[in-house]
């Protein structure tokens, strides 16, 4: 699995503070308190807080929606150089899941309410069991088309192209129903945690919209915020 480092702090942020003092681990060194600037300290502390505030929400939802997963979260910060905003949802080898979030993902938040909102997005991703489901659509994508190539008479190279083509086609296939679900039963967690998932999303007005491409891997940006919408109303 991926190492990550969490500003320097710890590897878990759940249990962590943020002290006056704090160094901050950052990939060119680190950097001492007075060398940090107010505003990167601030967003490090509204990070930590939102994670320590959220997380046992999140954990709570996990438990009661689902039976024999692990709902033991690990939030961690991916501080590769160069990576852009961003925040994913994966599994370690033991099958606890991870979320992670980029630096730069921390530093374009303009609140704590969108950070809570993108990370209820993510644990969403977990209850709802989104990776195995979509590793099973890429099965049955390969499957598919390579007993297309084959009855087609296709050798051996075309019958492996098509079940490459597949996975990918059944990978794709409902990933924009599981990024709205994640949306809805995020904006369910970010709310029950205390914060306003309606002001939360307008994180989605600052990033591209991708529209609605053929086999996209995301809805437009303007259907995320309405499933949004309708789950607050429905509160």
């Amino acid at each position: 699995m991926r190492f990550f480092s969490a500003l320097g702090l710890c590897a878990a942020l759940a249990a962590c503070e943020v002290p006056v003092d704090a160094t901050v681990q950052t990939p060119s060194g680190t950097l001492t308190d007075p060398e940090v600037s107010t505003p990167a300290r601030a967003r490090a502390r509204s990070f930590v807080q939102v994670v320590e505030t959220l997380e046992p929400v999140a954990e709570r939802e996990c438990r009661a929606r689902t039976q024999g997963v692990n709902c033991d979260f690990n939030i961690l910060v991916d501080d590769r150089p160069g990576q852009p905003a961003n925040a994913y949802q994966t599994v370690d080898r033991q099958g606890r899941p991870i979320i992670a979030f980029t630096l730069a993902l921390i530093a374009d938040a303009r609140n704590a309410d969108e950070l809570a909102f993108v990370m209820g997005h993510e644990a969403a991703h977990h209850i709802a069991g989104h990776i195995a489901r979509q590793q099973q659509n890429a099965v049955a994508g390969a499957v598919i088309f390579a007993g297309l190539a084959t009855l087609s008479g296709g050798d051996a190279n075309a019958v492996q192209s098509a079940q490459e083509l597949g996975a990918q086609v059944g990978a794709r296939s409902y990933s924009k129903e599981f990024e709205l679900e994640a949306d809805a039963l995020g904006t369910v967690i970010t709310k029950k945690a205390g914060y306003d998932p309606l002001r939360g999303s307008e994180f989605f007005t600052r990033i591209p919209d991708p529209g609605d491409k053929f086999l996209g891997t995301h809805p437009p940006n303007a259907a995320r915020i309405e499933v949004v919408r309708r789950t607050v109303a429905g509160l």
